[in-house]
């Protein structure tokens, strides 16, 4: 099973219209995902005419599972009250997937997003109640089901869990509660969680979770990287889950080589600098 995340369109005056028609061509000449993911910011500022574009945009995606959800600037100035309007049934972003493996392979995915922007505010905020709930959607699912199928448990969020280098002291502008919602997603054993907003590749290892965040797709508004990137997660019919970083009309590599060959005082517009493309 293969999932595109793409994230922080930023659809307005630092959006790249090229970049995101080379994207589309690449997810569904190329990639042809079973899933693909908007993690949030699909507009700069939350204004009518920025929503009218970003619907006709990811419009062009060919998916038959196409999970979009809100970020901070698509919470502003009173977008909250247009993203229903332009992507209905995304508001809450509080839903619950279910995924089956191809060909009879025995895996299972349960991908659950959950909503961590705040009208009017760059700080997320996941809430007591929203924990709850994920709390008890999570509990729902065995490691295993009865015919020894494999559950793979992801949840999708806009906001970072953890600070990511790179992103200046505003790296404290993520979740108000993340220690909570880290809890309850290392309690019921999440494999995966997967962030957009800080515009900045990375991934985090807890113990057996990854907390893998995505790059802007499309966007000036680059950290760290100064490439438009979006991430590739492939799971194996093996329940092996692996998470590339693609760079736009360019080369994927695995997201934790930009981890490992990280090299803090560059300002990365070469990607040869700190890994060697595997593809």
């Amino acid at each position: 099973m293969r999932i595109v995340q793409i994230s922080d369109l930023h659809i307005g005056g630092l959006f790249k219209q090229d970049i995101f028609d080379t994207l589309v061509d690449e997810i569904n000449n190329d990639l042809q995902p079973d899933v693909i993911i908007v993690s949030g910011d699909l507009t700069d500022d939350g204004l009518v005419f920025q929503f009218e574009q970003a619907r006709r945009e990811i419009q062009k995606l060919k998916c038959s599972n196409l999970i979009v959800f809100p970020g901070n600037h698509d919470y502003r100035h009173t977008g909250y009250l247009l993203f229903e309007k332009y992507f209905p049934g995304s508001i809450s972003s509080n839903q619950v997937h279910e995924f089956s493996g191809k060909n009879n392979s025995k895996e299972k995915i349960v991908l659950i997003t959950v909503g961590t922007a705040v009208p009017d505010k760059d700080e997320g905020e996941v809430g007591y109640r929203q924990n709850l709930w994920l709390n008890d959607n999570l509990t729902r699912f065995n490691n295993r089901l009865s015919n020894g199928q494999r559950i793979i448990k992801i949840v999708a969020m806009h906001h970072h869990l953890i600070s990511i280098p790179d992103t200046g002291y505003t790296s404290v502008v993520g979740i108000s509660d993340a220690g909570d919602v880290l809890r309850t997603c290392l309690e019921n054993e999440v494999d995966l969680v997967i962030c957009g907003h800080k515009h900045r590749p990375w991934i985090w290892n807890l113990g057996n979770m990854r907390i893998a965040y995505a790059g802007t797709a499309c966007s000036w508004r680059y950290r760290g990287i100064f490439k438009d990137t979006y991430n590739i997660i492939n799971i194996s019919d093996n329940n092996i889950v692996n998470i590339e970083m693609k760079v736009v009309g360019e080369k994927s590599i695995p997201l934790s080589e930009v981890v490992k060959r990280y090299e803090p005082e560059a300002k990365i517009t070469n990607l040869s600098k700190i890994i060697t493309p595997t593809r």
